[in-house]
């Protein structure tokens, strides 16, 4: 029965894909990102809401005093942020006339996120207890710089409303109950979100690792980084039930690219 609903879901989507049709948000670059993506969400949608939510995120945390604390972090952070957005132009050239902004907040989580339209978040914890460099820094902020770029939010809200109206359309043509739909919804995160959730992650690690060697920075200190966020994790969950690729796996992923990236840097550096 699983089996059933999760190739009746994927048929249902695959439907939907053809009815729509697929594109690619940004260029290939050096490292040959190269998929199409499906976009129902119009990106017009994606950046109001992202607006709406960083604009709340930062009131939050004016409200509560951890906004921007320490004034030489943010410039650090700022200075970093503008090498890189230098280079945004090699995948999509609208992006470098984006409103970008560069904020932090004072938290010991290990947390940074890019939001689409170029709202850049940093928590001061994520800097302070891995004693980041500034090619460290720059490692993740290419990455998640990348998921803008990408438009990854929009195509994740695309692919949820696809599934959804998928699962819809499959309870309708062949009668199931409410827990037959429950069943196929799980069976779609499984089969269809959460892969292709890795699948963007992947792609950010290869476009972040070329914007920080144009940028100027080593892409080796990737690895370096994320060597360290192997070693504050406590436990990892199963690669295969986790949106993001484990960090042995994207180690060995970013080694695999530093033969295509590295004379990018070492350009960059002359």
């Amino acid at each position: 029965m699983k089996k059933f609903l999760t190739t009746t879901v994927m048929a249902a989507s695959i439907s939907a894909l053809t009815l729509t049709g697929c594109s690619s948000t940004t260029n290939t670059g050096a490292v040959g990102v190269d998929r199409q993506q499906l976009l129902l969400v119009s990106s017009e949608q994606v950046l109001q809401l992202s607006a709406q939510s960083y604009a709340q995120t930062l009131q939050e945390a004016n409200a509560k005093g951890v906004l921007n604390t320490n004034q030489a972090q943010v410039n650090r952070l700022k200075i970093i942020a503008n090498r890189l957005i230098g280079q945004v132009g090699v995948y999509r050239p609208d992006a470098a006339q984006w409103d970008w902004e560069v904020h932090t907040i004072k938290s010991d989580q290990l947390n940074a996120f890019v939001m689409p339209g170029g709202k850049i978040m940093f928590y001061s914890g994520i800097i302070d207890r891995l004693n980041l460099t500034d090619d460290e820094i720059a490692a993740i902020m290419g990455h998640e710089i990348s998921h803008a770029l990408r438009e990854h939010s929009r195509e994740r809200m695309s692919r949820q409303y696809a599934t959804q109206t998928s699962i819809g359309l499959a309870a309708s043509i062949f009668g199931l109950s409410q827990g037959q739909a429950q069943l196929a919804n799980v069976a779609g995160d499984l089969g269809l979100s959460r892969p292709h959730s890795r699948t963007q992650e992947s792609e950010a690690d290869q476009i972040g690792l070329e914007l920080m060697a144009r940028a100027g920075y080593n892409p080796q200190a990737a690895i370096s980084l994320w060597q360290k966020m192997q070693n504050a994790s406590e436990g990892e969950p199963p690669q295969f039930l986790s949106t993001h690729p484990s960090s042995s796996s994207r180690i060995s992923d970013m080694q695999s690219l530093m033969p295509k990236v590295m004379p990018l840097y070492q350009q960059s550096r002359r």
